[in-house]
């Protein structure tokens, strides 16, 4: 077998007076990032026989350089094939070192015996194990509160159900959209959009306190209580608390005529068991509810024995209404000087006027704001909604428009209820059987009475 011998570098002399000092051009030409490839040569290129073992030990140090300054880097050359003691030694190992740098590297060792530098004081590897500031930027916003972590009230069906829009209620738009399979949705017209925004004011909550509301008209025959039976319904219909309708018409009333269901007590026989009247279980024996969630409380059929309902009975009726109902409806009477209407209107929190469309019935509802005005209830006139009933419809000669206008200058909200043959019928009032026109001037009209109750 051929072995090719490679030509071993002189032997440095020891360290002593004679030993040569490196100078920085030696020092330089001996950097490890250059001398790396040769050094990888030499060691590739050197031929080992066959029956010559490999050694796992270094060998001494031949000689070690002064300290060479920052930035410089010293070359130490260990002995080799020189100093093999045997055949089994391993030839020429050379190792480079390169001394400690300023913090802003760290030291790097080549070699077989090679290890993993010490990092200088500072180094991230320091903190291997602590807190990663960019890993601490990963976590949750919610975590770092200050309130602290978030309850599990907070995983709420509003906010983890992705939600789907609506398909439209009616016409082209919900025939487009069963047309397409669902991929078409429009939505529902401004006008659909603006009924809903109104029947969620009617929902909203009143609070504690029982809120008291008369209907007036100084005129029999306008629509008072046909009014009263609408506002109730709607309010009963769209609300989740309880509503009752109370006729304290001193002459023979006809609300219980109006509304679904009858009843076996009127309010004169309320009146005189009050004080044994202690459950919403027994007061409902003294109202009627059929067909709708509105109770009403009817008054007596017998002319004279409703002639005797005076302000101290209004007083104690509405004192146990009071208790289980959160809206009390009055169809008051045309007598605006009767002993009830004293009553009605000291409890009364706002009022609902209604006016015909005739001239004189415009002229008395006037009236009855200037009564008030003159009564010291500026406070209810500001507050007041103004009803134009339409019930003998529109083709008279009388400029409707001309009425609204006269009582927007007097009082702040004017609803005006279409001609219906439903209600033209004096029977039973069912919203079902509305016009779509009659049943949105009905919602407004209450929409309307719920913000004046919110706001006293």
């Amino acid at each position: 077998m051929t072995q090719t011998n490679t030509p071993k570098p002189a032997p440095r002399p020891a360290r002593g007076a004679g030993a040569e000092e490196p100078t920085p051009e030696k020092a330089a030409a001996a950097s490890p990032l250059q001398d790396a490839a040769p050094a990888a040569a030499v060691s590739q290129d050197t031929a080992v026989s066959q029956d010559t073992a490999v050694s796992q030990d270094t060998a001494p140090v031949d000689a070690v350089p002064p300290a060479a300054p920052p930035g410089d880097i010293s070359v130490v050359t260990v002995s080799d094939a020189q100093d093999r003691t045997s055949a089994g030694s391993l030839s020429a190992v050379s190792t480079m070192t390169i001394p400690v740098r300023p913090a802003s590297l760290p030291t790097v060792t080549a070699g077989p015996a090679a290890t993993v530098p010490e990092e200088p004081e500072g180094s991230p590897a320091e903190d291997e194990n602590q807190a990663d500031p960019e890993a601490q930027h990963h976590l949750s916003e919610r975590r770092e509160r200050a309130e602290g972590p978030e309850p599990a009230a907070a995983l709420t069906a509003d906010r983890l159900l992705n939600k789907a829009a609506a398909a439209p209620v009616a016409g082209w738009r919900r025939w487009l959209h069963q047309a397409t399979f669902g991929f078409v949705n429009l939505g529902d017209p401004d006008s659909v959009r603006i009924q809903r925004a109104l029947e969620h004011r009617i929902a909203t909550r009143l609070g504690e306190r029982t809120r008291y509301v008369p209907v007036l008209s100084r005129k029999g025959g306008v629509g008072k209580t046909t009014v009263t039976t609408l506002l109730g319904m709607v309010l009963a219909d769209l609300r989740e608390d309880r509503v009752i309708a109370m006729d304290a018409n001193p002459d023979r009333g006809t609300l219980s005529d109006r509304s679904p269901g009858r009843a076996d007590f009127t309010a004169r026989q309320l009146v005189k068991d009050r004080f044994t009247v202690n459950s919403f279980a027994q007061l409902s024996n003294y109202t009627a509810r059929d067909g709708s969630r509105l109770d009403v409380l009817a008054s007596d059929t017998d002319p004279m024995v409703a002639h005797a309902f005076d302000d101290a009975d209004y007083r104690a009726v509405t004192d146990i209404l009071g208790r289980y109902y959160s809206i009390v409806l009055t169809d008051s009477g045309t007598g605006m000087v009767h002993s009830v209407m004293k009553g009605t209107l000291e409890k009364a929190d706002a009022v609902v006027l209604v006016s015909g469309g005739s001239v004189d019935e415009a002229r008395l509802a006037s009236e009855t704001l200037s009564w008030l005005e003159a009564h010291g209830r500026q406070d209810l006139v500001a507050k007041a909604t103004v009803v134009i009933n339409m019930a003998a419809g529109d083709r008279t000669l009388v400029n409707i428009d001309e009425i609204e206008q006269h009582f927007l200058s007097r009082v702040k909200n004017v609803v005006r209820i279409p001609h219906d043959r439903h209600l033209a019928e004096g029977s039973r009032i069912q919203l079902s059987q509305l016009k779509p026109a009659t049943r949105r001037a009905a919602v407004e009209l209450a929409a309307l009475v719920m913000e004046e109750l919110q706001q006293s």
